[in-house]
């Protein structure tokens, strides 16, 4: 997907998959015109952070993203998943000119994306979504509690009323996709990658701090780490959670590990002492990394896990034994044909 995408996708967001649950997601993104530079229609699939798939209507063909859904899908899967995106495609963008009618539009550059996809947590348990936007906001959303199609404004009521009709029946559809298929695939995926997608790297942690005012900013700054779930919060004399007025934006590294600042103004009282904690799937223990104090060299800092202190700490790195999914034998000859048994066949419809 097209990295100028990203911004536009904020809206259509999904909660945190934790340590030990698996992702399967889609993006769908169609434009009115070409006034962004962006193409026509595009797709992106991901299995938790990771891009494993990719098209786009400028080349017309569905591409892995990631080496080992290379090597593990030939050119029969690639082919099927072109021609399903294809049909996807013409639907998308008649969907943007239905849009546009709803809302009395005759002309601008307007976008129409979706968003759907399953979750597998460590538990065993699953749970599916799906949310369609219009110009950067919600339109609709699918509620996977009563399984039914909910506008989130109204210019949407058509859409649900129609999807919801017993003669379209679309709730029940994405069901059978979102509770089975989508988690089919899920696992198949996770077979492929699971040396890349359960690897477990521990954060670097940094601190710093910068005075004015009689006021103290506490910077902790977490870099390098993987997979993207990471709790990070400066900490009063241990035990008071000190609130941070930023918000706490996970941001990409080229490398593909993750990067956090978390940023707290405080005025240190005289006996106050404050430590960044941070909580990642990596590391065995909480790790905390205590402030020095104004006017110190932060090379003194100390750091310790889990509240153990000693004169002088050694660090281990450890990682966290997963419960890894066994990797499903591929059948030979793969010749999967239906296009609701394959993972990019959902929302493609008018």
């Amino acid at each position: 997907m097209d990295v100028r995408l990203v911004p536009l996708l904020l809206t259509l967001g999904v909660s945190a998959v934790y340590s030990g649950s698996h992702s399967l997601r889609y993006y769908y993104t169609a434009v009115s015109d070409r006034a962004f530079g962006l193409p026509e229609f595009s797709t992106a699939g991901y299995v938790d952070e990771t891009q494993i798939e990719r098209y786009s209507s400028d080349n017309g063909k569905s591409e892995p993203a990631a080496q080992w859904m290379k090597q593990n899908e030939g050119p029969e899967y690639r082919d099927e998943q072109t021609q399903i995106l294809k049909g996807n495609e013409a639907v998308f963008k008649h969907n943007v000119k239905v849009a546009m009618d709803r809302f009395n539009q005759t002309s601008g550059t307007h976008i129409v994306q979706s968003m759907y996809g399953c979750e597998l947590r460590e538990d065993g348990s699953t749970r599916g979504y799906e949310q369609d936007g219009y110009d950067g906001r919600e339109f609709l959303a699918l509620d996977t509690e009563r399984w039914v199609y909910v506008p989130s404004m109204r210019e949407a009521q058509l859409t649900t009323q129609k999807w919801n009709s017993p003669e379209v029946n679309e709730p029940e559809r994405e069901r059978n996709y979102l509770e089975n298929i989508c988690i089919e695939w899920l696992k198949r995926y996770l077979g492929y990658g699971q040396a890349e997608l359960e690897r477990r790297v521990r954060p670097h942690v940094k601190i710093s701090d910068r005075q004015s005012d009689g006021n103290t900013e506490l910077h902790c700054q977490a870099y390098g780490f993987y997979p993207r779930e990471i709790d990070v919060k400066w900490v009063r004399n241990g035990k008071d959670d000190v609130h941070s007025e930023e918000a706490k934006e996970i941001l990409p590294n080229p490398d593909g590990s993750y990067q956090l600042r978390v940023t707290a103004e405080v005025t240190p009282k005289e006996g106050d002492s404050y430590a960044c904690h941070v909580e990642h799937s990596s590391l065995e223990e909480k790790l905390i990394v205590v402030w020095p104090g104004p006017n110190k060299d932060g090379k003194n800092m100390v750091i310790i896990i889990a509240g153990v202190v000693v004169a002088v700490l050694l660090i281990t790195a450890a990682v966290v034994g997963f419960a890894f999914y066994k990797k499903r034998k591929a059948k030979s000859g793969y010749t999967e044909t239906a296009s609701n048994d394959s993972p990019a066949s959902s929302v493609a419809r008018a």
